[in-house]
């Protein structure tokens, strides 16, 4: 079907207003974190202190106008469900799926910048503001090799043990899921934690970072979009081996069905 000469305008009114508000929400978003992260590469060698005071800078107060920006230029929606949040204990340990980078800004809006600390592959170290970041802040970053992974958790549970309040996130994929669906759940690191921490478990599910994971695809799907988390259910903190396998095949039983409900609309 052939499109009409008034329909060609219109069409091309919306790529054009479609392509300046993407423009205008980028030139916002380099804004917002260029200035933050030139400083905080700038005083990472110099001064632990001030490197954490610019790494909180980002995931507390960044992280809030990053959502902002989303919203204002691309309609770009962050749905909270935060039913169960009053019903979570002083400490816990987070399981979620994985979809995107954005995962970590997505956690740190919800559970909150200075208590929330990740699980992380150390490639991520490579990253200019996001290495920095998460090194400042004492995140885990986990090497490739066993030995060295498990060294990398009991230092991490370590720090989480001395903090009295942080809040341990861990993706059991260990991976980002490109598609959407969820992948298998590895139990080493999980039970690592598990046995030098003993933490309730709370266990989140997200969607819709995997729309927007790809460069190609990243602005096509922002606009009108939506990223999802939502807390499922939180556990007692278990007292041995299979209490734990139990939680974590739960955990993914729990995540697929929300995804799945989610994806029905």
């Amino acid at each position: 079907m052939k499109l009409s000469l008034n329909q060609l305008k219109k069409s091309s009114e919306w790529l054009i207003l479609e392509a300046m508000s993407s423009i205008i929400t980028l030139t916002c978003l380099v804004s917002l974190l260029v200035f933050p992260t030139l400083i905080l590469c700038f005083v990472y060698p110099l001064s632990k202190k001030w490197s954490l005071f610019w790494s909180n800078f980002i995931t507390t107060y960044c992280d809030r106008v990053f959502f902002s920006i989303l919203k204002l230029y691309k309609k770009f929606n962050l749905i909270e469900d935060d039913n169960l949040k009053n019903e979570l204990p002083g400490q816990f340990l987070v399981v979620s799926n994985h979809q995107s980078l954005l995962d970590i800004c997505v956690h740190l809006h919800f559970f909150g910048g200075l208590r929330t600390r990740f699980v992380a592959k150390d490639s991520l170290a490579k990253v200019p503001m996001v290495g920095k970041m998460l090194k400042s802040q004492g995140h885990c970053l986990i090497p490739r090799k066993g030995v060295l992974s498990m060294k990398a958790l009991d230092s991490f549970a370590d720090r989480v043990k001395a903090s009295s309040n942080w809040i341990p996130v861990i993706f059991p994929e260990g991976t980002r899921s490109r598609d959407g669906s969820l992948g298998k759940f590895y139990s080493a690191g999980f039970r690592r934690l598990e046995e030098q921490l003993n933490l309730p478990v709370v266990v989140c599910a997200l969607d819709g970072g995997w729309r927007i994971s790809q460069i190609d695809t990243i602005f096509r799907n922002l606009h009108r979009g939506s990223y999802q988390v939502k807390i499922l259910k939180v556990f007692e903190a278990p007292k041995n081996k299979e209490e734990e396998m139990s939680i974590l095949e739960e955990s993914r039983t729990l995540i697929e069905n929300q995804l799945q409900e989610w994806r029905k609309d």
